[in-house]
């Protein structure tokens, strides 16, 4: 997204110069539905967050699963998808160099961080490639031929709200029906906790509907972590009120952004936040508000208000 920070640029301690929201993506909607300061803080202040391993896994995993698709459908191997890990790896590394700190061992000697590092680095990649392995449990690629990948798709609604997001894999039958697919790295989440997901593929089907007119059959979430495939098939409705719930979202955006009023939301999701040391719930104190905070006009007085009429 033109507005955020790009995941290199936070990861590397780089922050751009504060620019109000423009657009909405589904992680960023995820932030905001989370902690109204997270978003603050990704979107507005750009703050830097460290890598993660995981996060990062997650990143050569979906590489690899989309450059599997270069290869002809007979060359769609497990050793062939397995061999691209440290591929991508280097491939990453070579763009984000900073990620060698994710094995980087204290204490040790040498850029490589000597040889616990390498020996963490080794049992990454071999997590990376079960992950890898395990896809081909779920959906068999020789019988696949995705329309696109790492599809890029923006739509402005009516309002004009601009949404945007990366579609892992789009499949389209010779129907013309079509298949939206994310790849997750993780597991299943249990039944009370899938509705994050499920709205980040609402969101995808709602863009693809508002561009081309046609709500998408299928939405199918794969879950690599835990060998689980989850389908879901939208109706029209179904989209109608998530973008009721994005221009809702939105507002509210864009009301904090004009206040500076961005209140932080505590969960257990905070356990994982690089930012506690700035959250008032962490008795930290957030940096001063980047952006011109609007001044609220009073409401226009009607003819005769604040006058008493009659008495007690």
């Amino acid at each position: 997204m033109s507005s955020l920070p790009s995941a290199a640029g936070r990861s590397r301690g780089k922050s751009g110069p504060a620019v109000p929201p423009s657009s909405l993506s589904p992680s960023r909607a995820g932030d905001f539905m989370q902690c109204p300061l997270l978003y603050r803080f990704r979107v507005i202040d750009r703050l830097p967050e460290k890598p993660s391993a995981a996060a990062t896994r997650g990143t050569v995993v979906h590489s690899v699963l989309e450059r599997l698709f270069d290869a002809p459908a007979a060359e769609r191997s497990v050793r062939r998808a397995r061999s691209l890990v440290p591929v991508e790896w280097e491939r990453l590394l070579a763009k984000r160099p900073e990620l060698a700190e994710l094995f980087a061992a204290e204490g040790s000697e040498g850029a490589d961080g000597g040889a616990d590092g390498a020996a963490e680095l080794a049992r990454w990649l071999a997590e990376a490639e079960a992950l890898v392995e395990r896809w081909f449990t779920l959906e068999d690629p020789v019988r696949l031929e995705p329309a696109d990948r790492e599809l890029f798709v923006e739509a402005r609604l009516e309002s004009g709200l601009r949404l945007r997001g990366i579609i892992d894999r789009v499949d389209v039958a010779p129907t013309g029906e079509v298949r939206i697919v994310d790849y997750k790295t993780g597991k299943a989440p249990k039944p009370e906790f899938a509705a994050g997901a499920l709205f980040q593929m609402k969101f995808y089907a709602l863009v693809l509907w508002r561009l081309h007119g046609s709500v998408p059959r299928r939405l199918q979430l794969v879950y690599l972590g835990s060998g689980d495939v989850v389908t879901y098939d939208p109706e029209e409705s179904d989209l109608l009120g998530v973008e009721r719930k994005l221009l809702a979202l939105w507002d509210a955006i864009e009301r904090a952004t004009e206040s500076g009023d961005w209140r932080p939301r505590r969960s257990r999701l905070c356990d994982w936040c690089d930012h506690q040391e700035r959250c008032p719930e962490f008795g930290g104190t957030p940096p001063p508000y980047p952006l011109t905070i609007q001044p609220k006009l009073p409401a226009p007085r009607a003819e005769g208000a604040g006058e008493v009429v009659g008495g007690a």
